[in-house]
């Protein structure tokens, strides 16, 4: 019997050391625990995706280096192999070429490290090119120059590589068989979007169907930007059959006894409801973003409405309610309900909580452009000041705190422009900009529903019933509610899903029975709101297709279909 592990690591984009020492510690543990197959992710040494540092020679440079003190590191574990995802370089310029005759040395490379010393690369050979990968800017294809399959003997049991979207397809898998592989051990990181998991899983079913050979699947967990990694690293037996799986959304050391049917064999953790996948990538992207780039916590511009309490309960799962701080600022046409929700919210989850009158700013600046517009109708310029003076203030108060403005604009108010450029735009971290307004509902309604401990000691729901059932508002004008320049957020939500997501367009639709005129109007709305979108921070992605790194439209378009 062979016992394995799949070291499921939270790697760091450029802290090759941080990431070293996370794997390091796991394999000496694993080790400890009787294994002698440990395998981590993908790029688990560079942290994924490193992006343009890959073009940086002293990035690759540091990279080789720390790789060959790894090894070093573990000499002392006698009969250990470890896998590990790095980017490789193969000697000097020229000596790879690939089918185009371009020079490319670069590779998404698995080391085995043994002895003290690497004893096996392979070399990914489908390179993914689609929604947030960019893989062939950077890399080579392992099959493209020649380099072959990888297939590494632990123990009497010959096990072959593959890398993420190499088990996608059927050649690597096919070539690494054909070299004599009994397992296949396939190292991925493969970014969240909801119900990604069990698709991986049914793909990865598939793969170990078709060449008869049980899998090891080891994948990164944490938040890298906009993009959110979800663990659940798992194990199949040749019939596509799960024998493991580590816990999602955290790291992990998942044990695996393979014995000699070649049965990887270890505890199964459950697939959260979609829901708690989302609550959980939401929350561990606001953390790593923050944790990773040394914000000491959070301002949040509280409402009374859904999308600021959602983000506010997020941001204190994430962060804890001591870094986060909530603002309320409100103005002749804030509710009372609002600000009454926002306090009793801010004190069940025990927040810091201020309030900041915005009217005598307000005034002062009606004041000052009253000669300017001379004697103009009121519209949504007025409007507009109201949100950019609540950005000001919180923008002064991050600058003063050094903590960071977390927006609370959802992806149907992106999408349609239902937002202000420099008003609840301004921040430096979108936590639902993927995440459209039905969703918001589902995912608050979700949260109340889980035992959530409060301030005051008590469990309960922490976000108030009132903000969930009211009707949304801006609250920028007398009795203004989403619906006045909207349609219904469930005719709006499901026209977005199809003609952003899955790309339809207007006539087809139409054809699925939406009303004509309400999908070309919102069709326009995405259209002549990309300025919009392009000086948005960045946030996190949970659906298959975000308006990030995976939508790349062009300002300028006449393109109207």
């Amino acid at each position: 019997m062979v016992k394995a592990a799949l070291a499921q690591i939270n790697a760091t984009v450029g802290d090759l050391a941080g990431n070293a020492r996370l794997l390091a510690a796991a394999a000496r543990q694993a080790y400890r625990l009787g294994a002698r197959l440990v395998v981590a992710p993908e790029l688990a040494l560079a942290g994924y995706p490193p992006e343009d540092l890959l073009l940086r020679p002293a990035f690759m440079q540091a990279c080789a280096d720390t790789l060959a003190a790894l090894a070093a590191e573990l000499a002392d574990c006698s009969g250990l192999h470890l896998v590990v995802g790095h980017p490789h370089q193969f000697g000097s310029r020229g000596d790879v070429r690939s089918k185009s005759h371009a020079v490319q040395t670069r590779f998404n490379a698995a080391s085995v490290l043994s002895g003290g010393r690497v004893v096996g690369t392979y070399c990914k050979r489908e390179l993914p090119n689609y929604q947030v990968f960019d893989e062939r800017r950077y890399f080579a294809s392992g099959r493209d120059v020649g380099l072959p399959a990888l297939v590494v003997d632990i123990e009497g049991l010959r096990v072959g590589l593959l890398i993420c979207e190499d088990a996608w397809f059927d050649e690597p898998a096919q070539a690494a068989l054909a070299a004599g592989a009994e397992l296949l051990c396939v190292i991925n990181a493969s970014p969240f979007h909801i119900d990604k998991a069990e698709e991986r899983e049914a793909r990865m079913a598939d793969r170990a169907r078709t060449t008869g050979l049980p899998l090891l699947y080891s994948h990164l967990v944490g938040g890298q930007d906009e993009v959110v990694f979800d663990g659940a690293s798992f194990a199949l037996d040749a019939a596509g059959h799960i024998t493991a799986r580590a816990p999602a959304f955290q790291p992990a050391l998942l044990l695996l006894d393979i014995g000699a049917d070649r049965v990887p064999r270890g505890s199964i953790a459950e697939v959260p409801e979609v829901e708690a996948q989302a609550w959980q990538a939401l929350v561990i992207g606001v953390r790593d973003y923050l944790g990773k780039n040394g914000f000491p916590g959070a301002i949040i511009g509280l409402s009374g409405g859904i999308d600021s309490a959602l983000v506010l309960a997020v941001a204190v799962d994430a962060l804890g309610a001591d870094k986060v701080h909530a603002v309320m600022m409100p103005s002749r046409y804030t509710a009372d309900i609002s600000w009454i929700d926002a306090r009793d919210m801010a004190r069940r989850l025990g927040v810091r909580y201020d309030e900041i009158a915005i009217d005598p700013m307000f005034q002062a600046f009606r004041s000052a452009l009253a000669p300017q517009f001379g004697g103009r109708a009121e519209d949504t310029t007025e409007e507009n000041l109201q949100a950019r003076i609540r950005g000001t203030l919180l923008m002064a108060l991050s600058n003063k705190l050094g903590s960071i403005v977390l927006t609370t604009g959802n992806k149907s108010e992106m999408a349609t422009g239902y937002c202000t450029l420099y008003g609840d735009m301004a921040g430096g971290f979108a936590v639902i900009k993927d995440v459209a307004k039905t969703l918001v509902y589902r995912l608050a309604e979700w949260k109340n529903r889980q035992p959530s401990l409060r301030a005051d000691g008590s469990v309960g729901p922490v976000i108030p019933e009132r903000i969930i059932t009211r009707p949304p508002s801006a609250e920028l004008r007398p009795d203004q509610t989403d619906q006045d320049s909207l349609p219904p957020y469930d005719v709006l939500d499901a026209i977005l899903a199809r003609y952003m997501e899955q790309d339809q367009g207007v006539d087809e639709i139409v054809a699925a029975g939406f009303d004509r005129g309400v999908v070309e109007r919102v069709a326009r709305l995405i259209k002549v709101n990309e300025y919009k979108r392009r000086q948005s921070p960045v946030g996190i992605r949970i659906t298959h297709r975000g308006f990030g790194r995976d939508w790349r439209y062009p300002i300028t378009s006449r393109f109207r279909a």
